[in-house]
């Protein structure tokens, strides 16, 4: 079921048999990219690359999916038998999963067959949207704490099964430092964290009892829940007591604050704790945070020492999807590429034509300056030492220029022939990847209001290609 080639809309099953029937399987090549940020946002981390590549390895039809396939009544015999055999034999560029990436630029382009390119476009846009989505939520908390410690625990609140085992992932990727899932630290080697519930303290006759029987079990990692019945005017003087035990025995502990007032609270908590001689003591808190929440308090200094977030990281909070598509952007013939275009009553869903390359141009720090969409030859590549014009998506008037000084190719070849070209990295060094990558934009880009617009430019080539295509388009309509 996991691998079911069924994972795909309905109406590229239908198409797929129409291009089967009519012998045109021929190549193609496919990008999937995204039209805006989401959360307002001045970035996105791409997310869910590794899932997908794993997943597309072993993508087939069983024998019960051809049966299903069989019952509607839609699909020839003989179409059914081809697709008996099929396994997803193109080939795929990408890139790194973990980049800093910015609305109309290609992140994935698959070149295939018509019908194999179709089928996958549900599954593909289905796990880079959400982990995606979820990564730059989390990335968004985690900037917001100062890069402080994170939980995800949102395993209740996330959309389904896979929905919390995907975003488990994702968060990781995006800055949690661990989660609550089990199963997720299981699969993907994620730290698993947790406290305890409400339920443990009320199975107890008091607080006290409550928190030295957890002690007891776990005195190398006790972290006392005290807003069961009044955080300051018994939570955390059971704390105290049960934690004196524990520094008696050269162990440390935690607080967790999950209501109320979290700024006047932690303050309050915290001047306890040392008023009680433990200031190692340290402050974890939860109850619906988000990245405004997180920062404000930041900002007006509450001494927490940890976050645990769930429902507004796993799921996206005021935000339901991420923006991304997948689009035809050429035919090949023979080794030739034809270019092709979307075009629409709404602009922004004009689609860039052509087999593309992202290159991302940096400074002499380091730091990035632009990303440049441009025809994948050696023609349009950037070349260091040359004055270049970057002008705007929309094949309009605006443009700069810029002397290259450091381009870097961001599509990378991921798979060939269905096959694996290299191993795929871990969960941790993805996630370093994704931090130290974030770190080298400029902190304007990645402010939560009002954030910073990050230029992603075409070259001339492309530009040129565009504009013919839309001329020929409307001498099209015209006549």
């Amino acid at each position: 079921m996991e691998n079911s080639a069924l994972f795909t809309d309905f109406y590229s099953l239908t198409m797929a048999q129409g291009y089967w029937k009519r012998g045109q399987n021929e190549r193609a090549v496919f990008e999937m990219f995204f039209r805006t940020q989401p959360f307002n946002g001045g970035y996105a981390i791409f997310a869910g690359l590794g899932t997908l590549l794993e997943k597309l390895k072993k993508l087939s039809f069983s024998n019960e999916d051809i049966d299903y396939l069989k019952s509607l009544k839609v699909f020839e015999s003989e179409f059914l038998d081809f697709l008996k055999t099929f396994h997803f034999n193109g080939s795929l560029w990408a890139m790194d999963e973990g980049t800093v990436v910015f609305p109309q630029e290609p992140l994935i382009r698959v070149e295939g067959s018509l019908i194999e390119c179709q089928i996958i476009e549900g599954l593909l846009l289905n796990t880079i949207n959400f982990q995606s989505l979820i990564a730059t939520k989390t990335c968004r908390i985690w900037l917001a704490s100062g890069k402080g410690k994170l939980m995800e625990f949102g395993m209740r609140r996330a959309q389904g099964f896979d929905g919390a085992v995907s975003a488990s992932r994702a968060a990781y990727i995006g800055g949690a430092g661990g989660t609550s899932n089990t199963l997720a630290g299981k699969i993907f080697g994620i730290p698993v964290m947790g406290t305890m519930a409400h339920s443990w303290i009320m199975s107890y006759n008091s607080e006290e009892e409550a928190f030295d029987a957890y002690a007891a079990l776990y005195p190398d990692r006790s972290i006392f829940l005290i807003d069961t019945y009044d955080s300051l005017k018994s939570g955390v003087f059971s704390a105290i007591k049960a934690g004196k035990k524990l520094t008696a025995q050269g162990k440390n502990f935690g607080v967790r604050l999950d209501s109320g007032d979290i700024q006047y609270l932690s303050t309050e908590v915290r001047r306890l704790l040392n008023e009680a001689g433990l200031p190692k003591a340290f402050i974890t808190v939860s109850n619906d945070l988000d990245e405004n929440i997180i920062e404000t308090l930041v900002k007006e200094g509450a001494p927490v020492d940890s976050w645990g977030v769930g429902t507004r990281m796993v799921t996206g909070g005021n935000v339901a999807a991420f923006t991304g598509v997948y689009k035809l952007t050429a035919r090949l013939e023979g080794n030739t590429a034809v270019p092709v275009m979307k075009f629409s009553d709404n602009p922004e869903k004009t689609t860039n034509p052509g087999v593309k390359q992202v290159w991302r141009i940096w400074d002499q720090k380091g730091g990035a300056v632009a990303d440049l969409l441009g025809i994948d030859d050696d023609d349009d590549k950037p070349r260091e030492g040359q004055r270049h014009c970057f002008w705007h998506p929309s094949a309009d008037y605006r443009h700069f220029f810029y002397d290259i000084e450091n381009a870097e190719a961001l599509l990378k070849k991921r798979l060939e022939g269905g096959c694996l070209c290299a191993e795929l990295p871990s969960l941790d060094v993805i996630k370093a990847y994704a931090s130290a990558n974030l770190d080298r934009f400029d902190a304007t880009y990645k402010r939560l209001l009002n954030p910073h617009i990050y230029k992603v430019s075409i070259t001339e080539k492309l530009r040129q290609l565009k504009l013919e295509l839309i001329e020929k388009n409307l001498t099209r309509r015209q006549n």
